[in-house]
């Protein structure tokens, strides 16, 4: 009877040391779970330091030369893979005909980009067909343009005839692009266009040499 009586007393003082340790325990697991909270808390509570809101290249950073510059480029591009089109076919020269290939595999990629970002900043991307230059006026810039009279008479000769009309032409298109780009380097503020604009100053000011070198004007 004594160890039972001895065991009543002590299962109180037990029961309650059990019930103080639960609730430190429970304590800690608030602290913890609060801690985790608040992080998250903070990060969601300050949707101006997001990333997505900083990060360079967002719709955010263009200006209206930069429109410019992308509502101008794609036509001009479309009518260089247009002349580019026609070599295969016409050319004499090898050289000719891979210089038109590097056109079109340069300039295909940057019309989809171009068009993109206008999508992206809620402007008007020019309509499939806007080749000539008359259209690509309308757009701000001569730029180069062959018009359409030119370029039906190109599409009509073949061999040597058409080499060198396609590189005369093709050093007035780079010429007026590169003039473009600078354009765009000087006024732009979208960090992607602008290194656009780099590599076609880059890219067509080395090809306006080689057609001049081809052509024997050097």
């Amino acid at each position: 009877m004594t160890s039972n009586r001895s065991f009543l007393r002590r299962s109180p003082v037990r029961r309650a040391a059990a019930v103080v340790t639960a609730s430190a325990a429970a304590l800690v697991l608030a602290a913890c779970g609060s801690d985790d909270g608040g992080a998250a808390a903070g990060h969601n509570g300050h949707p101006a330091a997001s990333p997505s809101v900083t990060a360079p290249g967002t719709p955010g950073r263009h200006n209206a030369a930069d429109v410019a510059f992308a509502t101008g480029m794609i036509p001009h591009h479309r009518q260089a893979v247009e002349m580019a089109d026609l070599a295969p076919g016409r050319a004499e020269s090898g050289q000719v005909k891979r210089l038109a290939e590097e056109i079109k595999k340069a300039q295909d990629p940057e019309i989809k980009t171009l068009s993109g970002w206008l999508a992206s900043w809620g402007e008007p991307v020019p309509a499939a067909g806007t080749t000539d230059a008359a259209d690509h006026t309308q757009h701000g810039s001569g730029g180069g343009m062959m018009s359409a009279e030119e370029m039906d008479e190109l599409s009509k000769t073949s061999g040597k005839a058409f080499d060198t009309a396609f590189m005369e032409l093709m050093i007035k298109h780079h010429e007026g692009a590169v003039e473009m780009a600078r354009t765009e380097k000087s006024q732009g503020s979208f960090p992607e266009a602008k290194t656009m604009a780099d590599a076609i100053i880059s890219s067509q000011s080395a090809e306006i040499d080689t057609m001049k070198g081809l052509l024997g004007k050097s």
